[in-house]
Order: structure tokens, then sequence, then C-alpha cells
């Protein structure tokens, strides 16, 4: 199960769709992204500081339970290397002109490509609809 980092981040903090998240990751054999969820991620436990939907204090104990996460395998991240990044370039290159795609969300289904996921999962509208451009079916939950 690909992931981008907004569903990650569901994992650790109450949003709309939260639990139905949560399940959907329970359910799951194996778990994986990019590892550029851990900065992804890292800001969007900044953002509820910042928007004061958590402490200071909960922002940082739930980017350090994060960073433990990730160091015992929870999350399956890959690394981004400078081949990724071509193939990140040339799939954009090749989406049609009316597709928006952010850096970001590019280098989540480069990288879901790589791994021959069939499916990635988020909620990020622009996201889903480059997914079946790149040969992925983007759910939703």
């Amino acid at each position: 199960m690909y992931l981008d980092s907004a569903y990650i981040a569901k994992y650790y903090v109450n949003e709309s769709d939260s639990a139905a998240v949560r399940r959907q990751i329970q359910r799951a054999a194996h778990v994986c992204s990019s590892i550029l969820a851990l900065v992804e991620v890292t800001c969007v436990f900044h953002r509820h500081v910042r928007e004061r939907a958590l402490t200071a204090a909960q922002g940082q104990a739930l980017t350090d339970l994060f960073r433990t996460h990730v160091e015992f395998g929870v999350w399956n991240l890959v690394a981004m290397t400078e081949q990724l990044l071509l193939r990140t370039a040339s799939l954009v290159r090749n989406l049609p002109r009316r597709v928006p795609l952010r850096a970001g969300d590019a280098i989540h289904l480069a990288t879901a490509v790589e791994l021959h996921e069939p499916e990635i999962w988020t909620k990020d509208r622009h996201l889903l609809a480059a997914a079946r451009h790149c040969g992925l079916t983007g759910k939703s939950v």
C-alpha cells in the first residue's frame, strides 16, 4: 500500500477522515512511501501547531513518534535517488497539459511506479487525477 504523506500524517493527527485512513493502514500487509514523507509529515505537524490544533509539545511528541516509527520500519520509506528524480521529470514531461501536478506529488507518483505498486492512496484530487496517467489506481477513503 503506497501512501502519500498526508495519509501518513492522518495516522497521527485527527482530521475528518483519519479514522478511515487508520483502518486502511491497519489492514495493509505492507505500507510504503517516499522518503519525502519524512519532511512533509513533519510539516503537517508544524502546521497543526501553527494553527493551534496541537500544542508545541504535542507537535514535538508526534514528530518524535513518527521518526521512531520510521527508524523501526513501521513506514517503509524509499530513498530519492538521482535516477528516481530523472524518472519523475520524465513522468511530468509526459503528462497531458491539462493535468496539474506539484513536484512532491510527482515524486510520490514516480516512487509508487518504481515500486510497482498498483495503487496510490491520497485525498489530493490532482494526485488522484494524475495517477491514472501513470498506470496507477488512485484510491481514497
